[in-house]
């Protein structure tokens, strides 16, 4: 059996760029004293998503710039792991707000594309990767907020679901849910949980059995998102919100923030590598397989 690349050897491969430093344009609360030229900005970037984190006031913006649905590629995922990484190490981030560079869209959740038509070895690299954003993103010690900016359906609602706060446009014509059931998928039992501690028990299982999709106005009404607001007060509502979460001591929030998802993590982190296994047999299965070739095949008739 061939080996398979590890999360580590891609990231090391996946040549990351820094870039120069500039002011922060997306709704920026500096504490930048007036008079004095501006803190810098230290950005980076790669093809799929565009990091700026704001020195003044310890917040970065993560954009996702992956048309035309911003699909959770294993690409993706691999420099959104980057990406996180980089802030969580980095002294002077204490806050990310996520966001979508393409209009009318946050996230398509995972891709298709690579859970069709491939190897076992492929399944198993693909799926540890979707762990390992959701325990990065679920457990990190920074502030994370959601600006959800478009249609959030399945693994970009889980992206939503992992941060502290979600904030969405109010177009009733964006949608968000983990909508798994309608394509013959069952959602795993972390998505589960993660989705039980947002919206509670009978909610979420009404919705994962039906494969909901909301939309915002209704998503608000029964807590999947936090705040609803015009999209062009978004960027600024987003700030204002994480200088509130930002104004408490760091231990505190975060010593709460563990103990509240602990639990949930832990029971992830023991069963990992029988998560993957369940996966594999599950997505493998021919009948699941024609499923997703016919959703494929669906979304190639929309687009022509």
């Amino acid at each position: 059996m061939a080996a398979v690349p590890t999360l580590a050897r891609r990231i090391a491969r996946s040549g990351v760029r820094p870039l120069c430093r500039w002011p922060l344009s997306w709704g920026r609360a500096s504490r930048q004293p007036p008079g004095l030229p501006l803190a810098p900005c230290r950005a980076f970037s790669n093809n799929k998503i565009l990091v700026e984190l704001d020195e003044s006031s310890g917040v970065a913006m993560m954009k996702f710039k992956s048309p035309p649905v911003n699909s959770l590629s294993l690409d993706f995922l691999t420099e959104f792991c980057i990406s996180l990484e980089k802030l969580e190490n980095d002294r002077a981030c204490r806050g990310v707000i996520f966001t979508s560079a393409v209009p009318k869209i946050f996230s398509s959740g995972l891709d298709i594309t690579e859970m069709c038509g491939k190897s076992m070895e492929h399944y198993a690299e693909f799926w540890r990767a979707v762990q390992e954003i959701w325990l990065r993103l679920y457990g990190s010690n920074m502030v994370t907020v959601a600006a959800v900016n478009g249609s959030s359906p399945a693994g970009g609602c889980l992206v939503a679901l992992s941060c502290d706060y979600r904030i969405m446009v109010e177009n009733p014509k964006f949608s968000i849910g983990l909508n798994e059931a309608q394509l013959g998928i069952v959602a795993p039992f972390w998505f589960k949980d993660t989705f039980v501690n947002v919206v509670g028990h009978r909610i979420a299982e009404r919705s994962l059995q039906l494969g909901s999709l909301y939309p915002a106005p209704e998503a608000f009404k029964f807590g999947l998102v936090d705040e609803l607001v015009p999209e062009e007060k978004l960027q600024e509502k987003a700030m204002a919100v994480m200088a509130q979460w930002l104004a408490l001591p760091d231990h505190a929030r975060q010593l709460t923030k563990s103990m509240m998802r602990k639990v949930v993590l832990d029971r992830l982190v023991a069963h990992r590598e029988e998560d993957i296994q369940n996966f594999i047999s599950f997505i493998s299965k021919e009948s699941i397989q024609k499923s997703l070739r016919m959703y494929m095949d669906m979304l190639k008739k929309r687009k022509s």
